[in-house]
């Protein structure tokens, strides 16, 4: 079975949305079973032993079948290990042990621990901004980064703990609150909450002015 995810490759202030396809059946090959192509960098490599021994401890299998991960477009340099929670969701779709079909209305970014629970990203806020810009219902990444990412208003950002959130979410089992952050008390808590004052500076009254 085909099914496809969506992520996000982040490169300074930018993001762009990656499609996750990931493609499940069929007897397993001399090479192996678990095959991963569309130019990911060494921790997207590695990423296989963090999303196997993860789903296991979530009370899911990687089955044995010959499992293809495409990361389009392939001309993209795919870089850190925030792509885990979408291939991991990706591949328990394709081996029909979540249900998949609302899957694709959604970006999903996060660093999977061995435990199954998430670990935060960096570029929570481009993610969202791209998000939004391209149509998605929401988007779903650790905890910690959810009210970096709802900044962005008319997306819902859902700040999830594990792996198990986001498959109870997609079966049904579990409801989850999008993170609301009030963006004008965000900005002025902010705009006044300073380390550094301009009367701790010696001299320089011209400047200070």
């Amino acid at each position: 079975m085909l099914v496809k995810t969506y992520a996000s490759a982040v490169e300074g202030v930018d993001a762009q949305t990656i499609t996750v396809e990931v493609n499940a059946g069929g007897s397993p090959g001399k090479k192996g079973f678990y095959f991963l192509v569309g130019l990911p960098d060494n921790a997207i490599k590695e990423s296989f032993q963090r999303i196997e021994t993860a789903i296991g401890n979530v009370g899911k299998r990687m089955k044995r079948v010959k499992t293809v991960v495409n990361l389009a477009p392939a001309n993209i340099r795919k870089e850190g290990s925030a792509f885990d929670l979408p291939i991991a969701m990706a591949c328990l779709g394709a081996t029909d042990q979540v249900q998949h079909e609302e899957m694709d209305k959604y970006i999903m970014m996060g660093e999977l621990s061995l435990d199954g629970s998430l670990r935060p990203i960096r570029g929570a806020l481009p993610i969202a901004i791209q998000a939004r810009k391209d149509n998605f219902k929401g988007l779903i990444l650790p905890k910690e980064n959810a009210r970096e990412a709802a900044i962005v208003n008319d997306l819902d950002v859902y700040g999830v703990e594990s792996l198990r959130d986001a498959i109870d979410f997609f079966n049904g089992k579990r409801s989850l609150e999008p993170t609301f952050v009030e963006t004008r008390e965000e900005f002025y808590h902010d705009q006044n909450n300073y380390t550094i004052d301009f009367s701790d500076v010696k001299g320089q009254e011209n400047i200070k002015r």
